[in-house]
C-alpha cells in the first residue's frame, strides 16, 4: 500500500509534465483506434461473407453485363440450390452526396439467396405484387425518415430518367455484419423500361449469385460454371463470395496499408512520449534512489516504484482515450455516407490492441529508468546534481 501511495504521489509530483503526457497518450490512443476502425470497417464486406454463396461476372470486367439466359444454365448444375441475380442502379437520391446501393434484383429469389435480411412476409408478398415496388434498409430508413408507403424518387445516370419506387418493406440486418443500407427494387421494372428505351440493353444482369448445398464444392461448381460459357461473347469468372469481396478491398490495398503503418506509428509515438516522461522523472530522482538505497529499499522495490508510475500514466492515458474512442467513432459513424462504411464500430479486437499496447508501452517506457536507476551507485547517486 505504501508503495502504491509512493507510485500515485512521485506520477503527480510535476501535475502538468503527466497531465500533458496522459493528454498524449489518450490522443493517441483514440487515434489507434479511429484508424483500425477504418480498416476493420473496410473489410467488413468481406467477414460478412457467405461460404455457400458464389459470384459469377464477366470475366472481363464487373462493369460488363451478361445474358440474362445464364441463369437457367447455371441452375442445371448439380449442387446449386438457388440462382439470383443482382443490376448495379446508381442514380441520384436527393443529391449526389446520398449514397447508398442501389439494386435492381431478381425479387424471388433474392431473399432466398440472402437470408439475413430480414423482412415480414406480410412486407414480401406485397413486394412481389408491385412491379415498381422496393424494399430498404433499416440504416436507409433511419437515415432519411422513411416508412413503407413513402415513394423514392431516383434520378436516373445509369439508366437515365426519373424512376419513382414505393417503399413496401424494410429489411432488418439479422447480423452485426449485416449491410443494412441497400435499396432493392424489381429487375423486371427496370427491364421493362429497358425495351422500351434502350432496346439492347434489356435481359442483361450484373452478376449472378449462385447459392450452393455444399462450401466444399465451391472450387469445382465454380470451374463448372465458367466451363458453360468459355469461348462464348460473355465468358465468366466465377468465385466465392468472400474472393469477390476481397476483390474490391483489393483495390483499396495502397490506402489501407498506408491506413495500418500509421496506426502503428501512432503506437511508437505513444513509446517515444511516456518514455522521454519516465526519462526525465527517473533522473531528477537519482538522488532520491540512492538514499531509498541507503534506508534498505532493495532492487524489487525499486522496479516497483518505477513501473509502477509508468504503468500508471499509461493506463490513465489509455483509458481516457478509449473513453473518447466511443463517442468520437460514434461522431464520425453519422458523419459518412452510409452507403460507405455499412458498418462502422470499434470492434473488440481494436479494443484488445489498445489496451495491450498501452499495458506494454508502459513496461517498455520504464525498462531504461530502471536499468539507470538499479546500476548507479548508491555514492554516484548521493553526488548526482540534477
Amino acid at each position: 500500500m505504501r508503495i502504491l501511495k509512493l507510485i500515485i504521489k512521485n506520477s503527480l509530483r510535476h501535475k502538468l509534465r503527466t497531465i500533458l503526457t496522459i493528454l498524449g497518450i489518450s490522443i493517441a490512443v483514440f487515434a489507434f483506434g479511429l484508424l483500425r476502425t477504418v480498416v476493420t470497417a473496410w473489410n467488413a464486406g468481406v467477414e460478412a461473407s457467405a461460404a455457400n454463396r458464389l459470384v459469377t461476372r464477366q470475366a472481363v470486367s464487373f462493369i460488363f453485363p451478361l445474358p440474362l439466359a445464364y441463369r437457367d444454365q447455371i441452375s442445371k448444375i448439380p449442387g446449386v440450390d438457388v440462382v439470383t441475380f443482382a443490376n448495379w442502379f446508381g442514380g441520384v437520391y436527393i443529391d449526389k452526396n446520398q449514397f447508398f446501393a442501389r439494386l435492381a434484383v431478381d425479387a424471388e429469389t433474392i431473399f432466398d439467396v440472402y437470408p439475413e435480411f430480414l423482412i415480414s412476409d406480410q412486407e414480401y408478398q406485397t413486394f412481389l405484387k408491385e412491379r415498381n415496388s422496393c424494399i430498404i434498409g433499416e440504416g436507409i430508413a433511419k437515415q432519411y425518415n422513411l416508412k413503407v408507403g413513402d415513394l423514392m424518387t431516383i434520378e436516373g445516370d445509369i439508366y437515365p430518367g426519373d424512376w419513382q419506387f414505393v417503399i413496401r418493406g424494410i429489411y432488418k440486418p439479422r447480423d452485426k455484419t449485416t449491410d443494412a443500407t441497400q435499396m432493392l427494387f424489381h429487375w423486371d421494372y427496370l427491364n421493362e423500361r429497358m425495351k422500351e428505351w434502350d432496346t439492347g440493353r434489356d435481359n442483361e444482369v450484373g452478376w449472378y449469385v449462385v447459392k450452393i448445398n455444399d462450401p466444399d464444392k465451391s472450387a469445382l461448381i465454380s470451374e463448372q460454371i465458367d466451363a458453360l460459357f468459355k469461348n462464348s461473347r460473355a465468358e465468366t469468372k466465377t468465385e466465392s463470395e468472400r474472393a469477390f469481396q476481397q476483390g474490391f478491398v483489393a483495390a483499396s490495398s495502397a490506402i489501407l496499408t498506408s491506413i495500418n503503418v500509421i496506426s502503428f506509428v501512432i503506437i511508437g509515438i505513444i513509446m517515444l512520449v511516456l518514455g522521454n516522461t519516465m526519462i526525465m522523472s527517473a533522473r531528477e530522482r537519482t538522488r532520491e534512489y540512492a538514499v531509498f538505497k541507503t534506508i534498505g529499499f532493495s532492487a524489487k522495490h525499486m522496479i516497483g516504484l518505477i513501473l509502477g508510475e509508468s504503468l500508471f500514466i499509461a493506463a490513465i492515458g489509455g483509458g481516457l482515450g478509449l473513453f473518447l474512442s466511443f463517442p468520437i467513432v460514434e461522431g464520425v459513424s453519422q458523419a459518412i455516407p452510409k452507403g460507405m462504411f455499412p458498418v462502422f464500430e470499434l470492434e473488440p479486437i481494436t479494443l484488445i490492441f489498445a489496451v495491450s499496447s498501452a499495458i506494454l508501452i508502459g513496461i517498455a517506457a520504464s525498462i531504461f529508468p530502471i536499468m539507470k536507476a538499479l546500476r548507479t551507485s548508491i555514492v554516484d547517486g548521493l553526488r548526482f546534481i540534477g
